[in-house]
Order: structure tokens, then C-alpha cells, then sequence
């Protein structure tokens, strides 16, 4: 009985330190990392120099995910749904959908496992066992489609919030005499240290281009991959834009402003909305510690000596 509460304790600071070190990596030390890359002197290689790159240990465990994915039977309806859920979420590559199959089935299957194995220890009877096993399996499944969901939420607002700054780059290649195609490859190349997830997109558009698909479709192919309003208002108006021969400059600079304005009345709505979401928090959680710090010392009081008083009273 006394093994469970130290296992639940460890496994959770064990997820906590390894969420925070996750953090610290993507936040401080991997931007350092590129600043210190881009600020290194250039070297230049022999030419007659042959090296072979062994594979890290990521690339491994990728391997192997896309393996034990494979190995999973889809859903062919689920799949679709899902590879395009992988593309809203900025993963495009082939190998998305079978390592997000294995990373479900993986944690779906070890969470059950684990849960199993903690309630040996308690006095469950084994139908109990074996529904929280289940309820188990079940709720991890579900939270990955949730983590699935987090993710592209969190694409969508990168892209929301690089897109003006992309627009603003596209009016001052357009107004410098560059077309359209051109203009969107230069954008591309300009924001993609700074806007690296705005830089793809637009690359892919240049590129389809390239091979011959049309403008139009290829604008509408980026609104269908992202799956982001902000990015769909842009496609239209480029659309009707190039189909009625309209300024585009002038077409950008006005949805640049207005997507500046929107964001600036999003973040007054979530300053306004604060005050009354903190009612609850300062109701249940604020007030009652400080209750409990002014009028605790009164009520000892009252219990300790005016009760005993009230008693011999109504005794006498």
C-alpha cells in the first residue's frame, strides 16, 4: 500500500523535470545554439574529403517508430483524417502519421501497463483492476487526439502572428517591381530564420509553381494544408485579387492593417475577460486563506474561552 503513493510521486516528478528540462531546451538552449552557429567563422571543407554521418540517436528512434507504426492496422477514414490534422500541425513529412500511431499506441499500451501493475499492490478486487486498466488505455488514447490538437492550435497561432510581417515584406517586394512569384520566394528566404513556419509555407507555394501548378490552386492548397482562418482570408484575397486585376499592394497593406487591429482587439477582449475569470480563482482559493489568516486567531479565542464561559452559564 505504501509503494503506490511514493510510485505516483515519483513518476510525477519525473514528468515534471523532464517537461521543464523539454522547455528549457526549446526556449533558451537551442535558439542559443543557432545564434552561436550563425556567429561562428566559416570554414571551408577540403575538397577531396569523405565522411560518412552516422545516424544520431533521434533518427533511430524515429526509424523505429515508423516501424511500430506500420505495424499498426489503420482506419483508412481515421488516417485521412488524422494525416490531415499532422499537416494543420506543421508535420508534413511521409513519416508523421505511422509515429504518431506508435507514439499513441505506445503510450496507450505503457500507461495501462503501469496502472496495471501499481493496483497489484492495493486492495482492489480484480473487475476494479481491470476497468482502471481500461479507463486507463482509453484515456490516454483520447488526450493524444487532444495533445494532437494543442499542437496545431499552437501552429495556427504562430502562422497568425507571422503573417503580417510576411504581408508587409510581400507590399515592399510588389511596390519594388518584383511580381508575385517572385516576391513570395524572396519573402520566403527573408523570414525564414525569423518566421521559419510562415517561410515553409510560402516556400511550398513557390514551389508547386514551379512545377506547374497554378497560382490560384497553389494558394488554395496552403489554405487547405494549414487549415488556419487567417490564412484562408489571405488566399482569397489573392484569388480575387489576381482574378480582377486590382492593386495587390494596396490589396496586402489594407488585410496587414486590418489583421493588426483584430490582433490588438483579441488581446483587449482576453484583458477585459480576465477580471471575471479571476473572480472564481480569488473566490475559492484567495478569500479563504485570507479568512482563515484574519478571523482564525478570533475563532481560537471564541473556542477557547468564550464556549467554556457559555457552558458554565447555562450549567449554573
Amino acid at each position: 500500500m505504501t509503494l503506490i503513493p511514493i510510485a505516483v510521486s515519483a513518476a510525477l516528478f519525473l514528468a515534471l523535470a523532464a517537461l521543464i528540462v523539454w522547455y528549457g531546451y526549446r526556449a533558451y538552449a537551442k535558439p542559443g545554439q543557432t545564434l552561436d552557429h550563425l556567429a561562428a567563422p566559416i570554414v571551408g571543407l577540403p575538397e577531396n574529403l569523405s565522411y560518412h554521418v552516422q545516424p544520431d540517436g533521434g533518427v533511430r528512434v524515429r526509424r523505429f517508430l515508423q516501424w511500430v507504426g506500420e505495424k499498426v492496422p489503420p482506419d483508412p477514414a481515421s488516417a485521412s483524417i488524422t494525416k490531415k490534422q499532422l499537416f494543420a500541425a506543421g508535420f508534413r513529412s511521409e513519416a508523421a502519421l505511422p509515429v504518431f500511431f506508435a507514439l499513441r499506441v505506445i503510450a496507450t499500451v505503457g500507461c495501462a501497463l503501469l496502472v496495471f501493475s501499481l493496483s497489484r499492490f492495493s486492495a482492489w478486487q480484480p473487475v476494479v483492476r481491470y476497468v482502471v486498466t481500461a479507463f486507463t488505455g482509453v484515456l490516454v488514447f483520447m488526450l493524444a487526439n487532444l495533445v494532437l490538437e494543442i499542437l496545431i492550435n499552437r501552429y495556427h497561432d504562430i502562422l497568425r502572428s507571422a503573417l503580417p510581417d510576411a504581408l508587409d515584406l510581400l507590399v515592399v517586394a510588389v511596390e519594388a517591381g518584383l511580381g508575385l512569384d517572385q516576391a513570395m520566394w524572396k519573402v520566403s528566404e527573408e523570414l525564414a530564420l525569423t518566421h521559419p513556419e510562415i517561410s515553409r509555407e510560402f516556400n511550398l507555394v513557390c514551389l508547386e509553381m514551379r512545377t506547374g501548378v497554378k497560382r490560384a490552386d497553389a494558394l488554395r492548397n496552403m489554405a487547405e494544408r494549414t487549415l488556419e482562418s487567417e490564412i484562408r482570408k489571405f488566399v482569397a484575397i489573392m484569388v480575387q485579387t489576381d482574378k480582377f486585376g486590382t492593386s495587390i499592394a494596396e490589396s496586402l497593406r489594407v488585410h496587414s492593417e486590418f489583421m493588426r487591429v483584430r490582433r490588438r482587439q483579441i488581446a483587449e477582449e482576453k484583458a477585459n475577460k480576465l477580471g471575471v475569470k479571476l473572480t472564481l480563482v480569488v473566490f475559492f482559493f484567495i478569500l479563504p486563506a485570507i479568512l482563515v489568516i484574519a478571523a482564525g486567531p478570533a475563532f481560537l479565542r471564541i473556542f477557547k474561552f468564550l464556549l467554556p464561559a457559555m457552558r458554565s452559564v447555562g450549567n449554573g
